[in-house]
């Protein structure tokens, strides 16, 4: 892999993990089905990696390997009761890469705990946004969604009053709860079966993989001994480590009977809700930042910061959608709903490079750079989506029109969380906007800077792109906040108290 290339699909698709982790140039790297590009640039590669994209994926799997191999360990060697069980085994299922059709990306790989259980590759938030998948020469759409505080999401449901969808998982909202009565348990069975993501053609696979699992015993202890009673069929293996989709005609390829199908099924629920309370846990929800500890009366706001924080219930009405709580509610800094703000397309999404068949027969992206993500709209459009979910209420599809470029209001809670204050962080579905700083200022100026000419040297400081879907585009509370530069700093300053991990000065003195 010397040199700049950019491969035909059929080339780039051979393209193996070990490749990645062994190459030894600085030179970006083909990553898929290209297409002529007239948008490079250090942040649109148009089709090729960034070069220091090996030797970070090699930093985030070994880091990964490492917690799994920790986590193992406690389970060996400690006493641990019901809760911290089913806890247990969620944290190994995220950090098992056995569990996609390679055996190489753990559902960790894009959410690890030092960036908020988002992208952990700052070379890919940087440029191509979305993260590889199992077959790496695959990337989804939209940037990973941090998984802190997911599972207070409720069960997606339409608000007749309020005209809004509140609810579900994902950046459209597609992972219901409808069935579990728990949207991050469904959204943790997405990424196995989807194509672009972990890739497995079958989610029988998930339990075939499990029954070879270290913690085996551990799964059966939570979800019960006979699950894995199983009988395989005799090419399990092999069409488990054929990449997803299925054949149109046969799309559950492991072929098992009635009842084995049911055990499972099973399997897969228990996995998905066995990662679900590992995210309620204080592990990933913990409420411990800044903003907790000034609640809690035991630390004070810089005047800077409660400068932003009384902004931010204020004039720059952030407060309408992030909610801090009320009467009886967490402070999640989110209301569940799903809003277009405008958001100028990001060109440098792998994405719009994948319109060319792999060696698998796959296109990701038929529509290639022509491609528009109208978020919400196209989930209840489609009564099933990439990686099985279903719209549960046929009703709703009506319903598309109004929700067309319209993507979930994310927690705010921890932001601003990262391993070095120099780490690049992307923000929004498409990963636009790569500082706070951008996105305050964006909410605040998005109707009163002029439209930026191509390649506008003032972009995203004194001109704006237009909204890639201006469909049903919010004009409410953002656009013309009237804030001064000063005032968007304090708000910046205010999300980073949001920022799990926080230490109160005086018990850091007594330590």
């Amino acid at each position: 892999m010397m040199g700049t290339r950019i491969f035909p699909a059929v080339l780039a698709a051979l393209f193996t993990f070990s490749a990645l982790l062994t190459s030894a140039s600085d030179e970006p790297q083909s990553a898929g089905a290209a297409v002529p590009s007239t948008e490079n640039s250090p942040t649109n590669l148009g089709g090729i990696m960034p070069p220091s994209f090996d030797q970070q994926v090699a930093r985030v799997v070994a880091e990964l390997d490492r917690i799994e191999a920790d986590t193992l360990n406690q389970v060996e060697h400690s006493q641990l009761d019901r809760q911290a069980q089913v806890r247990t085994l969620g944290k190994l299922l995220l950090f098992d890469k056995r569990l996609s059709v390679n055996q190489n990306e753990a559902c960790s790989f894009c959410h690890t705990p030092e960036t908020g259980f988002t992208g952990p590759i700052q070379s890919l938030n940087a440029t191509t946004v979305s993260y590889p998948g199992s077959v790496r020469t695959r990337f989804s759409n939209r940037k990973p969604q941090s998984y802190m505080y997911a599972p207070f999401a409720p069960v997606l449901h339409y608000n007749a009053y309020q005209g809004d969808f509140v609810g579900g998982n994902f950046w459209d909202m597609r992972a219901s709860g409808y069935r579990l009565q728990d949207p991050s348990a469904e959204q943790a069975q997405g990424p196995p079966t989807n194509p672009v993501e972990m890739g497995l053609p079958d989610s029988a696979c998930v339990a075939y993989r499990l029954s070879h699992a270290p913690y085996r015993k551990l799964f059966e202890a939570v979800w019960g001994e006979d699950l894995f009673i199983i009988q395989w069929p005799a090419n399990v293996e092999k069409v488990c480590a054929t990449p997803a989709p299925p054949p149109a005609n046969d799309q559950y390829p492991v072929h098992l009977s009635t009842a084995d199908r049911a055990r499972a099924d099973h399997v897969y629920d228990g996995f998905a809700l066995a990662i679900s309370a590992y995210e309620f846990s204080p592990e990933v929800s913990p409420f411990t930042s800044k903003y907790d500890a000034v609640q809690a009366g035991k630390d004070q706001f810089t005047p800077q910061e409660k400068s932003g924080y009384e902004l931010f219930r204020s004039k720059a009405r952030c407060n309408e959608c992030h909610r801090d709580g009320g009467p009886g509610e967490e402070p999640l800094f989110t209301d569940f709903t799903a809003s277009n703000l405008g958001v100028p397309r990001n060109p440098g999404l792998q994405y719009f490079y994948e319109g060319a068949p792999d060696q698998h027969a796959y296109a990701a992206n038929p529509s290639g750079p022509a491609y528009v993500d109208s978020g919400v709209g196209f989930f209840l459009r489609k009564l099933k989506s990439l990686s099985g979910q279903l719209n549960p209420d046929s009703a709703w599809i009506q319903l598309a029109p109004k929700f067309d470029g319209k993507f979930q209001v994310p927690t705010l809670r921890n932001v601003d969380m990262r391993p070095t204050p120099d780490f690049v962080k992307a923000y929004m579905h498409n990963g636009y906007f790569k500082s706070l700083k951008d996105v305050v200022h964006f909410y605040n100026t998005r109707d009163v800077l002029p439209r930026c000419a191509a390649n506008d040297p003032g972009e995203k400081t004194t001109c704006w792109p237009a909204p890639e879907d201006a469909t049903n585009l919010n004009k409410r509370q953002l656009g013309n906040l009237k804030l001064t530069d000063q005032e968007e700093d304090a708000i910046v300053s205010f999300l980073k108290t949001l920022t799990d991990g926080y230490k109160i000065p005086n018990e850091r003195a007594a330590k």
